[in-house]
């Protein structure tokens, strides 16, 4: 039986992995739960290893906070780059390297909002705190790989579905059971999505060849579909629109008002931007590999409760 090493495993996509490994591998987890395997927090902490591991895949890191403040834009970087810094010299000082590591990646390495059938090439333009410490956490990983042998796999996934969801599907689905929840030109901007209990299952064929993957369920459907099925699963009979010309002038205001008082609002121009935009990834690359993925419209089951 192969042996794993996972960071991140009491979180959300997290748990996803550890539910489908570890009826089929050694698996050993690290973090700063009492519940991990080993107690160790790898944003300032080196871990102290006991085993080797064939695989290890890296799961941990900090998203969906906007920062507000110096220190918490600093914990990005700390977590995401540092943190995987600390696990990689943990593994080293150890002694005995892996065969892979898979890393687990995000789309906002690309510092787009916009966008169809991206693939793996684009342009890495990152500039907020997120983006950046991943893409650092990639290029550190990419030349340690490199210099010792050791196959890198980078999941770059798409909005990640599953049960309680953090992040932009959580405050959709809050929004919509709550009543607040409305469209923005009829909700035509398209996402890609994948269930996460599809993409913790891929992982170990990640492992196995290395390399950086978009992983999406392919279908990429559009917030009106997300929302009205949300809305007919909570019994919401009807969701409220509103023209984009409208939006626009509320966003211009939010503008002028976040400027003036410094205090993030719930729009302004820069978000109504990114929920208004299209930006669908193409995964063919994980395809040619193997990937095969279920409809997260067609499996209501596994996300919403």
């Amino acid at each position: 039986m192969s042996t794993v090493l996972l960071t991140g495993a009491s979180g959300f996509l997290g748990s996803a992995i550890v539910k489908s490994l570890k009826p089929h591998y050694s698996l050993t987890t690290i973090g700063r739960s009492d519940d991990e395997n080993i107690s160790c927090n790898l944003a300032t902490s080196v871990p102290e290893l006991n085993s080797d591991f064939d695989w290890v895949i890296h799961a941990a890191g900090k998203a969906h906070v906007v920062p507000k403040n110096p220190a918490e834009i600093a914990d990005f970087y700390n977590v995401n780059f540092n943190g995987t810094k600390n696990l990689i010299k943990g593994i080293e000082q150890y002694g005995k390297l892996p065969q892979a590591i898979v890393f687990i990646s995000t789309i906002a390495v690309y510092g787009i909002d916009e966008g169809k059938n991206i693939d793996e090439a684009q342009e890495r333009n990152a500039t907020d705190p997120y983006g950046k410490s991943k893409i650092q956490a990639e290029d550190f990983l990419l030349e340690w790989g490199a210099k010792n042998n050791v196959r890198i796999g980078i999941v770059r996934p798409s909005l990640i579905v599953g049960q309680n969801p953090p992040g932009n599907l959580k405050a959709l689905i809050g929004g919509i059971k709550s009543g607040h929840y409305l469209n923005i030109d009829k909700g035509k901007a398209r996402l890609s999505m994948v269930l996460a209990d599809d993409l913790a299952a891929f992982l170990p064929t990640i492992a196995q060849h290395g390399g950086i993957y978009h992983l999406t369920d392919g279908r990429h459907p559009s917030l009106h579909d997300i929302s009205y099925l949300v809305a007919s699963h909570f019994g919401k009979k009807k969701l409220l629109n509103i023209p984009l010309s409208l939006a626009k002038q509320i966003a211009v205001t939010a503008d002028f008002i976040q400027k003036i008082t410094g205090k993030q609002l719930l729009i302004n121009s820069k978000k109504l931007l990114k929920i208004t935009s299209t930006l669908t990834f193409d995964d063919s690359k994980a395809r040619a590999i193997g990937w095969k993925s279920r409809s997260v419209i067609e499996n209501t089951q596994l996300w919403l409760d």
